[in-house]
């Protein structure tokens, strides 16, 4: 992966830095896609829940094997791919019966390299799956299931890892990509390293229409409309009224703890990710 900033020939390409990868141009695996719906920030009654979503280009959706429940059958990757859908690559596996499957490419890995997934110890090279509680201390891993069986649910867009901190019998401690440290079954399933195209981070979109493919509307700010549109608007010159950033309806924006505190999984932190320690 590299960052790759070519010569302008247009005014926005003066700003556009582009992640240049060494991906494979076939077409996507017909058998692994499927059509996509895209709900524009629509709920399942038709109401916009989240504003400013619509339009982008046309997408297949690629079905990814988050279980990883062929066990102990080398899987050998066949093409490394774009994926629309997510900042993440993904690797084409096929198995020693020629079944074909889309895995999260891990760093590092390349056309021709083997892939197991097993309940089992072998070899701790990117890409293997196993139990957290075979997995040695201070290792990284992503594509972590919250409960055995269930499906990776941690740690999977671009450049991610979490960290292997300790196993004490049926628990393993784990510090997620963002500092919050918590509680995860010992035989939940992860996959040894750090996800791929980390540079994905350094890019740059270099003109607004590229947030249209990607199905992102204009945004108007609050302080720039009238007080009957937003809390916020109104006044003289620029001027956010001395008020706490809002929505228009009234709710916080910063500041406002969102997170419910009967959630059954709050036991489960240890560490915060603001550092503080749950009681």
């Amino acid at each position: 992966m590299a960052i790759l900033q070519q010569k302008p020939v247009t005014p926005s390409g003066r700003f556009y830095i582009k992640n240049k990868s060494d991906l494979s141009n076939k077409r996507p695996e017909k058998s692994l896609t499927t059509g996509f719906h895209r709900k524009k920030g629509r709920n399942t009654y038709g109401r916009i829940t989240s504003r400013r979503r619509g339009g982008g280009h046309k997408r297949l959706y690629r079905t990814i094997d988050f279980r990883r429940n062929r066990l102990d059958d080398v899987a050998t990757v066949i093409a490394l791919e774009y994926d629309p859908n997510r900042t993440a690559h993904l690797a084409l596996v096929e198995y020693s019966d020629g079944e074909k499957s889309y895995l999260l490419a891990p760093n590092s890995i390349s056309e021709g390299d083997k892939l197991i997934s097993t309940n089992n110890t072998v070899d701790f090279t990117p890409g293997n799956a196993m139990p957290l509680k075979n997995i040695p201390l201070g290792t990284k891993v992503h594509c972590i299931e919250m409960l055995p069986g269930a499906g990776a649910k941690i740690a999977r867009s671009a450049g991610s890892a979490a960290r292997l901190v300790s196993v004490d019998g049926s628990n393993a401690s784990l510090k997620m990509p963002s500092g919050e440290i918590r509680l995860v079954n010992s035989l939940c399933r992860a996959t040894i390293g750090d996800v791929g195209n980390g540079s994905h981070q350094k890019a740059t979109i270099g003109k607004a229409g590229r947030n249209r493919w990607k199905g992102r509307r204009p945004r108007v700010r609050g302080v720039a409309m009238n007080p009957v549109d937003h809390p916020m608007g109104g006044g003289e010159g620029k001027t956010s009224g001395g008020g706490h950033p809002m929505s228009p309806w009234g709710q916080l924006s910063k500041g406002f703890p969102t997170r419910k505190k009967s959630k059954p999984s709050n036991s489960m932190i240890i560490t915060r990710r603001n550092g503080r320690r749950v009681k």
